[in-house]
């Protein structure tokens, strides 16, 4: 009978209470900052430097050509030796700095890139996972840590180098005006068509980019969808039908990826054969200019050397151009998600709580609804109380419980510790006063002992030992060949479901948080697992902790001292568990025979 009442009562209360709009737990800061902008300006100084180094390394680049200029102009006219040699050793000495100067810019790109990366891989990795917790699905395809992995590749690459370069062409055009007008006009002209074909580039492969950003974002989730669920695909038959899924999602990526890459060696290919062209222009007007004595022959080679560097820049950026447009998009992207991640003003270090836990006209859902799943949800529990949370599958028990620990998307009301906000902590001090299990129990890579101490370095022995033996598992744990230090893989089968689940609890109930939630903490346990958890439970609220328990088996709440049950997302009976389940037991009893 009590079973029935775990699965089937519910009854919506008339309470008419208003929905107050505090969203305290999902609080956006009031000023937010730019962090990735942030980030780049701290490598102004770096790139100032990679700036004013590229002006001495483009003007080295005049080296060639004056040489070759001397050369035909004067040590061939006067055959002198000593000035060969005197022009050689100064050549070389130029070339040696110029080399210099290249090595030393491209540590400062590597540096600058990794800079950025340090910057923001911390702050880029929480907002991976907070997207999944606050957008669910639809953010499934997003993954900020990629898009900075983009950004540093190119930083670090030769991109940057072309891109510091370009704007010099100006400068090599000028000085060969200054040698001739007419070679000027011509490598002016060819200096323009290589432009027009630089904008057609870029107009022309930005949308195969962004597709095929967006394909080698599908075709990373279906190898991850394939891996997380190996064993329901195999053991099911399903292998063939999702390796045509991955086959579709790769050849999508295989054409949008073709189509880009047809559109760069297109641009590229015409732009090199373009300098190709340029460059013998210049010798053959060159040439006519010599032999009407406009001009010298030195001149002639030098203006030629100077256009294949002037153009040569380009040449490289469009190489570089697939790359450049990722981290764009990448940056625009990242732009967007971490926008409002560097504003939250400094916190007042509060005291941990220890006194009261209260909700208040809580609505809460799943980051893909636009509505709630629960509404109106109120209940205060002091120090050493037990909340027992029941109803029907789909009632909205989980969802009441990952809105307790501020995992939920909350819509309207208040959840408050000893009368403050959620918010009101620094994230980093959650785990110090709050405890949860979720539904889906998932531990990590790294030890057991790891995995119960929350991966906090500076845990005590002493109170892992007691999590594990609150939790029952700790017999168990000193029966594996390395016991604490054994090593747990998240995807592999060391421990049973069972097992998980006991040491999934000893991290929840690890250092005796305030809060203690509970998702159906006994989904997988064997009768004397169900006698291990009411032990928890009794222990942890003689501790003066606060426990909130979700279940469908009675005797996970048999430790609690309140009853909440929900029916369509609403509170339909709340109050102390003898009283509230007698009434239940007893409704139910009546509509059974009435």
């Amino acid at each position: 009978m009590v079973n029935t009442v775990f699965a089937t009562y519910g009854r919506s209360p008339s309470n008419g209470m208003r929905q107050e709009q505090a969203c305290v737990i999902d609080s956006e800061p009031a000023h937010p900052k730019p962090v990735l902008r942030n980030a780049f300006l701290s490598v102004k100084g770096a790139f100032i430097g990679a700036a004013l180094i590229s002006l001495l390394i483009n003007v080295l680049m005049l080296t060639g050509p004056l040489f070759m200029l001397q050369i035909y102009d004067r040590v061939l006219s006067s055959g002198s030796v000593p000035t060969l040699l005197t022009l050689s050793i100064i050549v070389l000495t130029l070339y040696a700095l110029y080399g210099l100067l290249e090595l030393i810019r491209g540590r400062i790109f590597t540096r600058i890139s990794q800079k950025i990366d340090n910057h923001l891989t911390s702050i880029a990795y929480k907002t991976s996972n907070n997207l999944a917790l606050n957008r669910g699905e639809t953010s499934r395809d997003v993954r900020p840590t990629q898009d900075l992995d983009n950004i540093r590749t190119f930083l670090g690459g030769n991109g940057p180098a072309s891109l510091f370069d370009l704007p010099w062409m100006p400068f090599y055009l000028g000085i060969i005006y200054l040698f001739s007008s007419t070679l000027g006009a011509v490598a002016l002209t060819g200096a323009l068509m290589i432009c027009v074909l630089i904008g057609l580039n870029e107009i022309l492969s930005r949308h195969p980019s962004k597709e095929t950003s967006f394909a080698t974002q599908s075709r990373l989730s279906a190898i991850e969808e394939g891996r997380r669920n190996a064993e329901a695909i195999q053991a099911m038959g399903l292998a063939t039908v999702f390796a045509d899924i991955w086959h579709r999602k790769n050849t999508r990526f295989l054409n949008t990826a073709r189509r880009g890459s047809d559109v760069t060696f297109f641009f590229g290919t015409s732009i090199k054969t373009l300098r190709f062209i340029l460059q013998s222009a210049m010798l053959a007007v060159g040439a006519w200019l010599v032999i009407q004595q406009e001009i010298t022959a030195g001149v002639m080679i030098a203006a030629s050397i100077m256009t294949g560097r002037a153009v040569a820049p380009v040449e490289s950026a469009v190489g570089n151009w697939r790359s450049l447009l990722s981290a764009r998009q990448s940056i625009k992207t990242l732009s967007e998600y971490l926008m409002h991640q560097d504003g939250a003003t400094e916190k007042i270090k509060l005291a941990l709580p220890n006194k009261s836990f209260d909700v208040h006209q809580l609505a809460a859902g799943v980051p893909d609804l636009s509505k709630p799943i629960i509404r109106s949800v109120t209940f205060s529990l002091k120090a050493g109380d037990g909340l027992g949370v029941i109803g029907p599958s789909g009632s909205g028990k989980s969802t009441l419980a990952r809105a307790l620990v501020g995992a939920a998307r909350q819509f309207a009301g208040t959840v408050r510790f000893d009368g403050a906000g959620l918010t009101q902590w620094d994230e980093d001090r959650y785990g110090d006063f709050i405890g949860y299990l979720p539904q889906s129990v998932q531990l990590f890579d790294g030890t057991i002992a790891q995995n119960i101490s929350r991966f906090k370095d500076d845990a005590q022995s002493e109170s892992i030992v007691e999590a594990s033996q609150m939790a029952g598992i700790h017999d168990f744990i000193t029966s594996l060949p390395d016991g604490y230090n054994t090593k747990f893989i998240s995807s592999g089968s060391l421990l049973s479901a069972g097992q998980r689940q006991r040491v999934a609890i000893a991290r929840a109930v690890f250092g005796c948080p305030f809060l203690v939630v509970l998702d159906e903490p006994n989904s997988n346990l064997d009768a004397a697992g169900d006698t291990a958890l009411t032990n928890t439970i009794k222990s942890l609220r003689e501790r003066g902790s606060v426990v909130v328990v979700v279940a469908h088996r009675p005797c996970a709440i048999s430790a609690v001292n309140t009853v909440l049950c929900l029916q369509n997302g609403e509170v339909t009976a709340l109050g102390p568990k003898k009283e509230t389940m007698g009434q239940l037991l007893s409704t139910i009893n009546k509509e059974a025979t009435g």
